[in-house]
């Protein structure tokens, strides 16, 4: 994702030379062509995520789109204040790339695990957050988050996602996107989960089970469709608490309809284990296996 990333970006910055990338002193096997190409439009902030924060706002407030980049929870918690009262209390034209969402650095402990950002950033006014689940999402979240004029939170994976999308799908701010039909299940994935909830769905096929399956790359605003299906599963690498599942959560209980809905996701607390992002997800059940049994069981204790 973070390679479909900068390249999205290099293009960008080729039609607008008012593009400016700020990084936290990391990145440069990812970030150094676009360093090279334009230099006048790069900038090191060191490891001083709350300097590039205000910088990036100062930037922004003067005309520029200003992108801040660093790996997974240190653009988001360690300058939140930052985040909060230079970039969205003055609704600056600044966008937070997170690259490691989840547990993509799952081997460095929790300290580099981003389990909360999605809730912390859903919570900032004027911000839209947008959590792509492959390559190509990636790349057209990125171009949308250039386009909208204001704070944009763009998680990313780390490296060598693969891809879900045969071609180009509709890409829009607060709309989700519709993989396959199914009546008895709907599985909203976000932020790197859907290839697993697609393969959870041919799982839960060979049991008789016909589950629909939904990219949820915008998780605020959210597309207020998706609570028209029955027998909804949220789907995130992400604490239980405030994320998708949250999110969805609060649309269904204003429209106030019965149905089964339950959240897959990481417990509220900090995780002990350490490993690799795929041992860690079957760990928390977010692997298709994991997935598909927790719509089973779900749907058979109705």
């Amino acid at each position: 994702m973070r390679s479909a990333f900068i390249e999205e970006l290099t293009r960008l910055a080729r039609e607008d030379r008012n593009i400016v990338l700020v990084v936290g002193d990391l990145g440069f096997g990812v970030v150094q062509k676009f360093a090279d190409e334009f230099p006048m439009q790069f900038v090191n902030a060191g490891v001083a995520e709350q300097n590039m924060t205000g910088l990036a706002a100062g930037m922004a407030l003067n005309g520029r789109t200003v992108l801040t980049y660093s790996i997974a929870n240190f653009p988001v918690i360690r300058c939140l204040e930052q985040i909060r009262n230079d970039v969205c209390y003055h609704d600056a034209n600044v966008k937070i790339v997170a690259v490691g969402g989840g547990m993509a650095y799952g081997s460095l402990g929790m300290t580099h695990h981003a389990t909360e950002d999605l809730a912390i950033m859903r919570a900032m006014p004027n911000m839209v957050v947008l959590a792509p689940n492959d390559p190509v999402e990636a790349r057209l979240a990125t171009r949308a988050a250039i386009e909208h004029r204001g704070p944009v939170y763009l998680r990313l994976g780390k490296q060598g996602e693969k891809t879900v999308h045969a071609s180009d799908p509709e890409f829009a701010i607060g709309k989700a996107i519709r993989m396959r039909d199914g009546g008895d299940a709907t599985l909203l994935a976000t932020g790197g989960l859907l290839l697993n909830a697609m393969n959870a769905a041919e799982i839960l096929d060979a049991k008789g089970i016909h589950a629909a399956v939904i990219s949820v790359p915008c998780v605020k605003p959210l597309d207020p469709s998706i609570t028209q299906s029955l027998n909804l599963f949220t789907i995130e690498e992400h604490s239980i608490i405030g994320g998708l599942g949250g999110a969805v959560a609060e649309l269904l209980a204003e429209a106030g309809a019965p149905r089964v809905f339950k959240r897959i996701a990481l417990p509220d607390q900090f995780s002990s284990k350490t490993g690799d992002q795929e041992y860690l997800r079957r760990e928390f059940g977010l692997d298709a296996a994991g997935i598909a049994r927790t719509v089973e069981r779900a749907l058979s204790s109705r």
